[in-house]
């Protein structure tokens, strides 16, 4: 393999380009308009304009990226996440034109893209799942008296999708029509699939995933458990590993299960085992993601490994290069994703130019970004600015490395979400690892906590900034008063 094109833009695409490239790899990027003078396109051997900037017409139009990668020579493509990673056409597609694709099977994604195909395969291992339907529901009456017997409150899920689409918790019989209806609708607008399933719902669950290995040789390896309950309208927000509860019996037991769902569908690849865990740490299988993962680097902040590089072996032939026994736990990871959203008006996102840009650094201090100070943040794609990630031999540790590279992240231009981020760090019942992922209803209600005033060292700081502004001329200076980043003229003003 002498030539990989990178499926994708952003953060992600230059992730793995510095992987592929250390691994002596020519990498080729594809673009939209917007994106022509990014970072991942600088950085890439080669780069080739898909389209227009809106998604449908550039980053989701395999039959151009398919003929880009032939025409330039590319042996490979590696589709990142989101996009067309987990898309089983595109897959195919792929395959059929001659070229391989860093990822799984065309027929892995389609098993395991559907929550109630997925269900069905991983049954027969006796993989622990949430009481409820193994099929779509047909007799929304049968659905009903089995909901009864269930027990409320009850969760109907979108078979297709996720993300919180065609999603809807039912606490009392006399809503579960109408709350069945929405589900079926919203389902069959967001996926073009209007299947529904039932299950009881788990109240108070923790968002637990088991990152798996399978090359073509017939080894699967997990590698270990990260933490994702940190969450806002289903997205995840922050993550860690390893996660503060489980305990090594309990890893052991949920990643031999994990490598029982991969052995379902035959996978081969990197992919995540999602799994919900109830206040009594029972774990539920949830899903299976078929592709890398955007938390990955806490992984491999914590076991020494390359997932990327290993991806690019697995699609080599090669067998893996480590195995079970070779996997261990060397301290603990946080990862943030840091989100040009303003957390005090919904985590709306937000748009504009990166005035300054500065970021962290230090030992066990990792920055995965795709932006550069004057960099516009376009409207078309998702708002994630970075991954920040750090590294520390303890979880109090991690956690205090963590607030600290918050403070020292410079970001002025958008809003963004490390001011919540901060705050959710030094929330009592994160540090105590006592959280779930309604941690946002729960405990960020009242907004107001992230509108601290600056301290009396800060505001002379702030006047400082501004004297030597006016004085001097100076471009504008930012000032970090441990909520996030704010300029000395946003306080000038105030």
């Amino acid at each position: 393999m002498k030539k990989v094109l990178i499926a994708n833009r952003g953060e992600i695409a230059l992730r793995i380009m510095r992987s592929v490239k250390e691994m002596g790899i020519a990498v080729v990027a594809v673009y939209s308009e917007i994106d022509k003078n990014s970072l991942f396109v600088k950085f890439a051997d080669e780069a080739y304009l898909l389209g227009p900037s809106p998604s449908s017409e550039s980053y989701l139009r395999g039959d151009k990226i398919i003929e880009i990668a032939k025409m330039c020579g590319a042996e490979a493509i590696h589709p990142g996440y989101g996009f067309l990673s987990e898309n089983a056409s595109f897959a195919r597609k792929v395959k059929d034109a001659g070229l391989i694709l860093i990822g799984p099977s065309p027929e892995a994604m389609e098993m395991m893209g559907s929550k109630l195909a997925a269900k069905a395969a991983v049954k027969k291992y006796n993989i622990p799942m949430v009481p409820g339907t193994d099929e779509a529901i047909m007799d929304i009456q049968k659905a009903k008296d089995l909901a009864n017997e269930i027990g409320y409150p009850i969760l109907i899920k979108a078979s297709a999708g996720g993300g919180g689409k065609g999603m809807r918790i039912v606490e009392d019989s006399k809503d579960f029509v109408e709350n069945m209806d929405r589900a079926i609708s919203e389902a069959q607008s967001a996926f073009g699939d209007g299947s529904v399933f039932i299950e009881r719902y788990v109240s108070s669950p923790r968002h637990v995933e088991i990152q798996i290995m399978a090359d073509t040789h017939g080894n699967i390896v997990y590698v270990n458990e990260r933490e994702c309950s940190i969450q806002r309208r289903h997205q995840k927000v922050i993550e860690e590993a390893p996660c503060a509860i489980v305990t090594p019996e309990i890893r052991k037991k949920m990643g031999e299960d994990a490598v029982n769902v991969a052995r379902s569908c035959n996978y081969v690849g990197a992919g995540t085992v999602e799994f919900l865990m109830d206040e009594d740490h029972n774990y539920y299988f949830l899903e299976m993601n078929t592709r890398l993962q955007v938390e990955h680097p806490v992984t491999e902040m914590t076991t020494g490994f390359d997932l990327v590089k290993e991806q690019i072996r697995i699609a080599r032939g090669e067998k893996l290069s480590f195995t079970q026994k070779d996997v261990n736990i060397n301290g603990h990871a946080i990862e943030i994703r840091v989100y040009a959203e303003d957390a005090q008006k919904g985590f709306l996102p937000d748009i504009g130019k990166l005035i300054r840009y500065r970021i962290p650094a230090g030992e066990g201090i990792r920055v995965d970004d795709g932006f550069e100070e004057g960099d516009v943040i376009p409207i078309y794609y998702d708002p994630m600015l970075s991954k920040l990630i750090v590294h520390a031999p303890t979880r109090e540790e991690a956690i205090d490395k963590m607030i600290s590279a918050i403070d020292n992240y410079e970001i002025n231009g958008v809003a963004t979400i490390l001011p919540f981020c901060r705050y959710a760090l030094n929330h009592e019942s994160f540090r105590s690892g006592n959280f779930n992922t309604h941690f946002v209803r729960d405990f960020f209600n009242d907004v107001s906590v992230l509108k601290a005033d600056p301290t009396e060292k800060e505001v002379a700081a702030i006047i400082g900034a501004v004297y030597n502004h006016e004085v001097n001329g100076d471009s504008e200076r930012v000032i970090n008063n441990g909520q996030g980043t704010k300029s000395a003229w946003y306080y000038k003003r105030s």
